[in-house]
């Protein structure tokens, strides 16, 4: 009996000391895992000081384009001196202002209407007198109007060049930009047998309501092909070809 109490004794004892190194390995390995969950717990995002965490647009952005005025249709006057007359039909852009801008005719008493601007005279100005006209009359209802104004459509008497004399069919010839002396003289017909072609004129009023005297070699140009007299021609230009002497 007494040699199985102390094996159990022994046994008992062994036991104890086992629990004893286990719980002083835990009590070891615990900072270790503790440290470990708090690196892998997720970090919130915190805004950077200073910003509320929105977007931002930067300075250094390319701005949105403004808005710019339509581009001249085919046919369209480009020309700074053109004159305008009734039957033409003019583009009117108000800059940043679209429930402004029309298109509109001149009318046979010369004048035209807009939004805003009723019954102003247009006949006998340039596109540039004309936009600055209409913007002070834009000015008593937006602050600082731009406006520009295009002649799309050039059909007036003012703006048509005449052409006379020994060709095939006399006429006028509406005007379009880039028209020339060859183009005009294709349009009546050609010049007939009798015609002193290389005595021909055009006759131009100036801007101080002179008339000036352009000399164009015709026969030069039409039968030899000498694109040097091919002038170009300007609104209300008069083309006079003269009838030979023999």
């Amino acid at each position: 009996m007494a040699g199985t109490f102390r094996r159990a004794t022994a046994v008992l004892v062994i036991v104890l000391m086992s629990l004893g190194f286990a719980a002083c390995a835990a009590q070891a390995t615990s900072p270790d895992q503790a440290v470990q969950s708090q690196t892998q717990s997720p970090t919130p995002t915190q805004p950077a000081p200073g910003t509320t965490g929105q977007s931002v647009r930067s300075p250094n952005a390319t701005p949105v384009p403004a808005e710019a005025p339509p581009a001249p249709p085919p046919g369209a006057v480009i020309s700074p001196d053109y004159i305008i007359g009734p039957g033409d039909q003019v583009q009117v852009f108000v800059w940043r202002n679209p429930e402004l801008s029309v298109t509109v005719p001149v009318r046979p008493d010369g004048k035209i209407s807009t939004p805003l601007v009723e019954d102003l005279v247009a006949v006998g100005k340039t596109s540039s007198q004309l936009a600055r006209e209409i913007e002070k009359a834009l000015a008593e209802y937006i602050r600082s109007p731009q406006v520009n104004i295009i002649v799309t459509n050039p059909v007036s008497t003012f703006s048509q060049i005449k052409v006379i004399g020994e060709v095939t069919t006399p006429m006028s010839v509406p005007y379009r930009e880039g028209l020339t002396v060859l183009d005009a003289v294709l349009a009546v017909g050609g010049l007939t047998q009798f015609a002193a072609g290389n005595r021909a004129k055009i006759v131009r009023k100036g801007a101080d309501g002179k008339d000036t005297e352009i000399k164009v070699k015709l026969d030069a140009l039409v039968h030899k092909g000498k694109i040097s007299e091919n002038v170009a021609l300007r609104p209300g230009d008069v083309l006079i070809v003269p009838t030979s002497l023999f």
